[in-house]
């Protein structure tokens, strides 16, 4: 009887949890959409921002331009980075003591705060190097922020390959490398852009490291990498921070959820595609 008590308790602890988190969430999304809808129309979404004080007129198209190429570039970086960190760790680190400093490293990265990836960004990329604040530097920045994400998910995804696959290739002596890139790869390449899509709605939603390396109040569509851009995030601080336009606030903070929820769609999309592959 004490153990069916426990059970129903359990369930209904469950229940009501995921109950307040779902509202929780619908209610933010329908608030946002409620205060944000009036402001989106052809003019906000593919004009630049107007008026005095800017941002009070026109659109955020250069933000949300700027909010994508600093997204691909983040991933893109970040990729490079983790997939080659996961691959080492996985299937040529033979060490435990390096594979235990190289994790302690990577969950150290996870936890720097934003704000201060953002400095050491501004120190490094728009000081040292000389990039000034543009969209490489911007891009970068981010991409540090996102390694360790990506990198734990491609080292879970690679150690869950069926060994008997791997242990079958190496018998029938296929190099380590032709194992990775026909056999390997190909099994987990949903799950790989899965968490690189992942990563990059974290990424865009990021304000800190590109207030400190990348954006500008106001910028056009950027013409190189080295050029200042807009970023959706900046943008909303802007517009909330100085009181220029709290309605075009909400139009600006409603296209930066609807972004986010079409890339969770695409990651959501890859997860069924791999579960009907296997």
């Amino acid at each position: 009887m004490r153990e069916k008590l426990k059970d129903s308790v359990f369930k209904i602890w469950i229940g009501l949890s995921t109950s307040l988190v779902f509202i929780v969430v619908v209610y933010i999304f329908l608030y946002i959409f409620i205060n944000g809808a009036g402001s989106i129309n052809g003019e906000f979404l593919f004009s630049a921002p107007k008026g005095m004080p800017i941002g009070s007129e026109g659109g955020i198209f250069p933000a949300i331009v700027g909010s994508l190429l600093l997204m691909v570039i983040a991933c893109a970086f970040a990729s490079i980075l983790a997939i080659s960190t996961a691959i080492y760790l996985v299937f040529y680190c033979t060490s435990e003591k390096v594979k235990r400093l190289i994790h302690l490293i990577i969950q150290c990265m996870s936890g720097v705060p934003s704000i201060i990836l953002g400095l050491f960004g501004y120190t490094l990329l728009v000081l040292h190097l000389g990039f000034g604040r543009s969209l490489i530097s911007g891009g970068i920045t981010l991409g540090v922020m996102i390694f360790p994400y990506i990198q734990v998910r491609v080292e879970k995804t690679l150690i869950e390959v069926d060994k008997a696959v791997i242990t079958s290739s190496y018998a029938l002596g296929v190099s380590k490398v032709y194992t990775l890139f026909k056999l390997i790869f190909p099994m987990c390449k949903f799950d790989i852009v899965s968490a690189i899509t992942l990563a990059g709605g974290f990424a865009i939603g990021a304000a800190a490291p590109v207030i400190l390396t990348a954006a500008v109040i106001f910028a056009p569509v950027p013409e190189s990498i080295f050029s200042p851009v807009m970023a959706l995030p900046f943008h909303l601080y802007i517009l909330t921070g100085e009181g220029i336009s709290l309605e075009k606030a909400y139009g600006t903070a409603l296209v930066l959820m609807l972004i986010l929820l079409v890339i969770n769609i695409i990651s959501v999309i890859l997860n069924f595609t791999r579960k009907e592959h296997e």
